[in-house]
């Protein structure tokens, strides 16, 4: 079996190759595309939108250009593997620049804090802000230095197909208290309330509550600290088209507003697409990138699903899901940060809200991107671009957003313009907004969620669906809800996964 570099000339193999179908072009169905392709596999991939990107779609309207989805970038190895692994150079491609800080987190108390990578500059912060939580700290990344190399480095790219391969971690899985949350994990080394915020939100990035995600997802701030915070000059958007370029460069064929209907299925393995024109494509496997329980409902007839049927899918927990205003501004705002997390006075309670209890709280936390605080590029000359997030429960809480949307939209921009960016109504350019019913009829998201399943213990690694189906042979998964789970690296990590296990079951013939 060819080595993934070992294919890195623009000459495709002339034998018969095995044809592979991907549905969906976001992160994790375009790096599972590139790396099937440069094995030599015969690959298209089938895009229902527009433009490729999935969640990590680009609107550009009146001058600005909003990235919809992913805005940060860790762990950009991952990036450049794909690259790499076909021959190329990344930075023929996509221009990727370190963001310093990484993130300026605002108080409701008015007090602020941010951090990068750089250790001693982070401690003495700490020491100005909170100094008798200088020495915990210490210890705290110590810690996250030790779960992230269980949790990333050994598994985030090993399938878990077996319940034998839960087993086999679960000691050393104990042993670094994967039974804490990721807020106990911080509470256990700061005593600052305002730095257990700081040191624990990481899981609302991934579709997690940090009072309920398992603490393994601590790694993320070493994640951080391993290889920094990146942004991609022309927006996330330009990563996708740079993806997009090699996939084709190595043969791939790419079917733009083309849905999947349906998988064609005969003695329990796959056969085909049908598409939703009625068109079949025949192949010998399929890599959805789509959403996963909505897969599996919508795409695979049930008398081919044993696991996971409706009932058992309607009974997982998904994550929350959320409101995203995208607004260009008439005037610039250069003392606001790229990365910037504005929590309200409530954590634990406004959390318990959007996740537990679903119901749309009066108070907000809420993180603002200002990409053309790096890239002006992003706006036109003298006008700033904005997206902001707000974290607000899926569709399971029964919230009509046809008729909330507007009003949530007002109260997003009245806070703002009250609190942190001054003049904002009377200089907004331009600005659209979605929700989770878009997240839930757009993106075909079960129940809006943003993120897919929520990143408890119960449903990881094992517990979560496999990057192969257990139904259906020769099915396989990349994306937020298969493991390791959500967030560009976790996706990227998917694709690896699939690339090794869909290689191992068919070799090129």
């Amino acid at each position: 079996m060819p080595t993934p570099s070992s294919n890195s000339s623009n000459t495709l193999p002339t034998v018969p190759r095995n044809k592979v179908v991907v549905i969906g072009s976001g992160f994790g169905g375009l790096g599972s595309a590139v790396r099937l392709a440069t094995r030599g596999y015969d690959v298209t991939m089938l895009e229902a939108r527009d433009m490729l990107g999935g969640r990590a779609y680009v609107y550009r309207q009146d001058g600005f250009t909003f990235d919809a989805g992913p805005t940060v970038i860790t762990a950009p190895f991952l990036l450049d593997e794909l690259f790499s692994g076909a021959g190329r150079n990344i930075k023929d491609y996509v221009n990727i620049v370190p963001v310093d800080p990484f993130y300026r987190i605002e108080f409701h108390d008015g007090t602020r804090f941010e951090y990068n990578a750089d250790e001693a500059v982070t401690v003495e912060r700490i020491r100005q802000f909170a100094p008798a939580d200088v020495e915990g700290y210490k210890r705290m990344i110590v810690a996250a230095k030790a779960i992230f190399a269980k949790g990333f480095t050994e598994l985030s790219t090993k399938p878990f197909l077996n319940f034998t391969d839960m087993l086999r971690v679960a000691p050393d899985l104990v042993r670094l208290r994967n039974y804490e949350t990721v807020y106990q994990f911080a509470a256990r080394f700061v005593k600052d309330d305002r730095l257990r915020r700081v040191f624990s939100f990481h899981p609302l990035l991934v579709g997690g509550n940090p009072f309920q995600t398992t603490s393994i997802y601590a790694l993320i701030h070493h994640l951080e600290r391993e290889w920094g915070v990146h942004y991609a000059m022309g927006g996330t958007g330009a990563v996708i088209s740079g993806l997009g370029r090699l996939f084709t460069e190595l043969g791939g064929k790419t079917r733009l507003g083309t849905a999947a209907k349906r998988i064609l299925i005969e003695d329990g393995a796959v056969k085909g697409v049908e598409t939703a024109s009625g068109e079949t494509i025949a192949c010998d496997a399929v890599v959805s990138n789509a959403d996963i329980a909505n897969t599996y409902r919508k795409m695979v007839a049930p008398q081919h699903r044993r696991r996971w049927t409706d009932k058992k899918l309607a009974g997982m927990r998904y994550s929350m899901s959320l409101f995203v205003l995208y607004f260009g501004t008439r005037k610039q705002y250069p003392d606001v940060a790229h990365h910037t997390i504005l929590m309200c006075e409530r954590y634990k309670e406004l959390l318990a809200d959007i996740f537990i209890n679903k119901i749309l709280p009066d108070d907000f936390s809420m993180y603002l991107h200002r990409p053309s605080a790096t890239d002006p590029s992003m706006a036109p000359e003298g006008a700033d671009c904005f997206y902001v997030l707000v974290p607000v429960p899926n569709q399971q809480s029964g919230i009509d957003w046809a008729a909330e949307g507007p009003r949530f939209r007002d109260r997003v921009v009245n806070w703002l313009d009250a609190n942190y960016l001054p003049g904002l109504k009377d200089n907004l350019a331009t600005e659209r907004y979605f929700t989770p019913l878009d997240f839930e009829t757009t993106l075909d998201s079960y129940a809006g969620a943003a993120f897919s399943l929520e990143p408890i213990f119960t449903q990881s690694a094992w517990f979560r669906p496999h990057n192969a189906s257990e139904d259906v042979n020769n099915l396989y998964f990349a994306g937020a809800g298969t493991h390791p789970g959500a967030g560009v690296p976790g996706v990227l990590c998917s694709a690896k996964i699939v690339e090794d296990l869909l290689c191992q079951s068919l070799p090129l013939r």
